[in-house]
């Protein structure tokens, strides 16, 4: 059985619907970032970066939400394109856009709005215009065809929903009214079964909520180091 290092971050989740979707057994195992699960050995032997999520199936450890999605599409061959070049590498280069751009920039502007010690417009107008024009490019695709891939219902897909569910907290309040083809999209996925499953996980374990002292040191090291 699987061994899925989770929490309710927008990567994690989206491996959570890609498993429910493929209906692979899996056990979860909660790691509580703001408790300093991450930082812990058992944990820092699956995963050296201590970030999440990761798995192990048998004899393999893989950690990255974008490998995990890829790894496991590839182990059952399903939620794939078609075999031809042409659609892997497009199947590709969409999955990685999401790996490099929409995650880290969504990730940054939402850190440097509410987390950073001190508010630094520079940095908070940086990431937030990067992330609003990933959003953008996504939202012209998904306006000219249902899914990333075109009619097929692929990994890209699940890659995006992860992070869509939260632009109101990247992007503002009206994202949703300035985004309808990604909200077509987020509200088609949400409303699979796999996706209502995906994310009931969140009932399974009860996360440290505050932001304290000891979580800030947990998740920001650097503030840590810092004040020492």
């Amino acid at each position: 059985m699987i061994r899925f290092f989770y929490n309710f971050g927008p990567n994690p989740v989206k491996v959570a619907l890609c498993l429910e979707e493929m209906g692979l057994p899996y056990e979860p195992v909660a790691v509580d970032m703001r408790a300093g699960d991450q930082h812990a050995p058992s944990f820092l032997a699956v995963n050296p970066n201590a970030k999440l999520p990761a798995i192990v199936d048998g004899d393999a450890t893989v950690f990255d939400s974008n490998a995990i999605l890829l790894y496991l599409a590839e182990k059952t061959g399903r939620f794939l394109p078609g075999p031809s070049p042409r659609e892997r590498g497009e199947m590709l280069s969409w999955l990685m856009f999401v790996a490099t751009g929409i995650g880290p920039y969504s990730g940054q502007a939402v850190h440097f709005k509410i987390y950073a010690p001190e508010r630094i417009d520079y940095a908070v107008n940086r990431y937030t215009f990067e992330a609003q024009r990933h959003w953008n490019i996504l939202e012209a695709r998904l306006g000219k065809q249902r899914f990333m891939c075109g009619e097929a219902y692929t990994i890209v897909d699940m890659a995006v929903w992860g992070w869509s569910r939260l632009l109101p907290n990247v992007l503002g309040p009206e994202a949703a009214k300035l985004l309808p083809n990604l909200q077509r999209h987020l509200a088609e996925i949400s409303a699979r079964p796999a996706g209502a499953r995906a994310l009931a996980l969140k009932d399974k374990h009860t996360f440290k909520t505050e932001m304290d002292d000891t979580a800030r040191n947990a998740m920001f090291p650097h503030l840590a180091k810092k004040v020492a």
